[in-house]
């Protein structure tokens, strides 16, 4: 007798796996584009987006992209600032935040049915999901979203963090987002406190450190934003929500297995690799790659193997384009004491607003590049170049454990 499961008509055309921004945002943007596509999207959380506050630079997006973002978008800026103990600057430029609450009220309302939410899942295959509770999904193609970067795979270092959304007693008289507040003790790593004014007396307070390690000391870094919101004098009244985060920093390694992983089932967002080389935030990217499948004819996105050679493609040649980025990395945290990597930061934040604003976006020139390297490293020179190759750590100490720094070129 034929198996009904498998004679039964597809539950989707394309069927995600995991809610969070990179599969989220290809939802949203199919039903824009492809009205038609069955798109099924799958969370096993209460609602898609987690706890998170995804911000980013409009230069890192084309005018297109702005466009179609700008219902997701909660807050926005004219400029931001950063302060180090030899100076503080403010840079022009609107810099954008989208919350999860945003996020997974636009997508419940325009999603609708397409959206399920609850749905644990056990096991992928191009074509099929199995849940946890034994039953499956059927599609025409799967795309999962789920999981991070294998350490096996990258060399990383991470960027982590605490933020607490406060409301004070009185007015922060913050006008402006402040992405690096370093003037705050070197702990760990290269730190800073991070500072997003969502109303008068309302701030989305961060504690940050580019590490070594991953691992997040939460009491400690609470104790550090209570210790900076005294600093400044300001007075909570309310702990609105909290949010935390361990953002892959890529030193080097081989991503192709990221692109074509032995189940067949193609991935997007963190766990392909999909994330800025050097701040480890993936919303650009995110678009990108919505962008890049939205461009595709409907037949294709119905074809799992089509899928999987577009995000290849896609990924493959920002891996390539990220090679640079990873050599800073690599001077950053491997010629650089943890303490030290301060003067690193505060060297570049002198440089001219429009690099900087390329560097974020990813799309530096030529020039850009010559002018990072230049002048008097803030680092030894002979440790910078052997960090460049990928072989020693700063004052000649064995770095932490990490696979080969050779680069994929494919």
């Amino acid at each position: 007798m034929p198996d009904q499961a498998q004679n039964r008509s597809p539950d989707a055309d394309l069927l995600l796996v995991g809610g969070g921004l990179a599969n989220g945002l290809i939802a949203w943007r199919l039903r824009q584009t492809h009205p038609d596509l069955q798109v099924l999207l799958l969370e096993e959380g209460a609602a898609p987006g987690g706890n998170h506050t995804w911000c980013f630079h409009a230069s890192d997006l084309d005018p297109a992209q702005r466009a179609w973002m700008a219902p997701l978008v909660a807050h926005r800026w004219a400029a931001h600032h950063v302060a180090f103990p030899a100076y503080r600057r403010r840079l022009p430029g609107e810099y954008a935040c989208v919350t999860s609450d945003r996020f997974a009220d636009r997508l419940a309302r325009d999603l609708g049915p397409a959206l399920r939410t609850g749905c644990r899942v056990d096991t992928v295959t191009p074509t099929q999901v199995t849940l946890a509770d034994g039953s499956t999904l059927r599609a025409h193609a799967v795309l999962d979203g789920r999981g991070r970067p294998p350490a096996d795979r990258l060399a990383l270092r991470f960027q982590k963090f605490l933020g607490q959304e406060l409301r004070l007693a009185a007015p922060h008289g913050l006008s402006e987002p402040v992405l690096m507040d370093a003037t705050v003790e070197q702990l760990d790593g290269y730190r800073f406190v991070y500072l997003l004014p969502f109303g008068p007396d309302t701030v989305l307070v961060e504690d940050t450190v580019y590490a070594d390690g991953a691992d997040l000391s939460r009491d400690t870094l609470r104790g550090h934003i209570a210790a900076y919101v005294a600093q400044r004098g300001w007075t909570v009244a309310e702990v609105l929500r909290e949010e935390e985060g361990v953002l892959p920093i890529a030193l080097g390694g081989d991503a192709r297995t990221l692109w074509s992983p032995p189940d067949g089932v193609p991935r997007t967002g963190l766990s392909a690799a999909l994330f800025h080389p050097t701040t480890g935030y993936s919303l650009p990217q995110a678009v990108r790659v919505a962008d890049r499948l939205a461009s595709l004819p409907t037949d294709a996105l119905r074809d799992p193997a089509r899928i999987a050679s577009a995000i290849r493609q896609h990924a493959s040649a920002f891996w390539r384009d990220g090679a640079f980025f990873r050599l800073l990395n690599r001077m950053l945290f491997l010629a650089a004491a943890p303490a030290a990597r301060r003067r690193v930061m505060e060297r570049f934040y002198r440089l001219p607003a429009p690099l900087v604003a390329r560097f974020y976006a990813g799309r530096l020139t030529v020039l850009d590049k010559l002018r990072l390297v230049s002048g008097r490293p803030p680092v030894p020179l002979a440790a910078a170049a052997r960090a460049a190759l990928g072989t020693v750590s700063y004052n000649d100490t064995p770095a932490p454990a990490m696979p080969p720094l050779h680069e994929t070129r494919k």
